[in-house]
């Protein structure tokens, strides 16, 4: 079945990694090559240069459903689309703050990430379990279909990157203990990660990070440094998901 989607889908991932997500001379966002700051030989989503500038025509990040369907809560669809283009680390921060009404989806085996929205391409796999916020159902249109015999979802990581699911591989309960994608530090802004410091638990991550890594960011690193990564990001996982203060962030789709 997604060997069908990913074959009709395609011509649009090939238009993003010649530049259809908005990067000028930059390939379309997604994992940079080489390794995490954790060391690990697959790298999280990263935002290409189509997000280091603001947008004048950005309208912010929703608050409120702009439709519901079938009991999901979702945000603006001309938003989504911008937001698709791209990878948003800090904005997805924002989403998944506590006390947000999105919906929460999670993932019901391993899946490889793919983007149908024809934007940035992510690459890698999504875990069993893992949480992902919903932002539109997808549908047959013109006869094509785009994602599993009964349509699917674009859905948002905790790195800030677009995925799209068929409906067999995502469901709307919870599991015992959920995954997050990991939150690179170095890709959340400023004046986030100003906020976020102002955590004891945040500090003292990043405190320790700095001491195992020694400021490495790429290449190998020591299983401590692993560690100690992985520290910092379910620090700032915990803090966002207490309803922890955010700034709005500096760039937005």
């Amino acid at each position: 079945m997604r060997a069908v989607a990913v074959a009709l889908g395609w011509s649009g991932l090939i238009l993003a990694a010649c530049g259809g997500g908005g990067g000028a001379a930059a390939p379309a966002a997604g994992s940079p090559s080489g390794a995490t700051e954790s060391g690990s030989t697959q790298a999280p989503a990263s935002p290409s240069a189509a997000a280091t500038e603001p947008k004048a025509a950005s309208k912010g990040i929703p608050a409120d459903c702009a439709q519901r369907d079938d009991g999901l809560c979702l945000p603006d669809k001309e938003w989504v689309q911008r937001l698709c283009q791209d990878v948003y680390p800090s904005v997805a921060l924002v989403m998944f703050r506590g006390g947000t009404p999105w919906t929460r989806g999670y993932l019901t085996r391993k899946t490889e990430a793919w983007n149908a929205s024809g934007g940035a391409a992510p690459t890698g796999t999504l875990e069993f379990d893992e949480e992902v916020l919903v932002l539109r159902k997808r549908t047959s249109s013109g006869g094509m279909q785009v994602s599993g015999a009964m349509g699917g979802y674009d859905v948002l990581r905790w790195d800030g990157s677009c995925v799209t699911l068929s409906v067999e591989e995502m469901t709307l309960k919870t599991p015992p203990k959920p995954k997050r994608a990991p939150v690179t530090w170095r890709y959340v802004d400023g004046g986030l990660r100003e906020q976020l410091l102002g955590d004891e638990a945040v500090k003292e991550a990043k405190r320790r990070r700095g001491k195992e890594c020694g400021g490495a960011t790429m290449g190998d690193v020591t299983l401590a440094c692993e560690k100690a990564d992985k520290a910092l990001s379910a620090a700032v996982i915990d803090y966002v998901q207490r309803g922890g203060e955010l700034p709005p962030p500096e760039k937005l789709p």
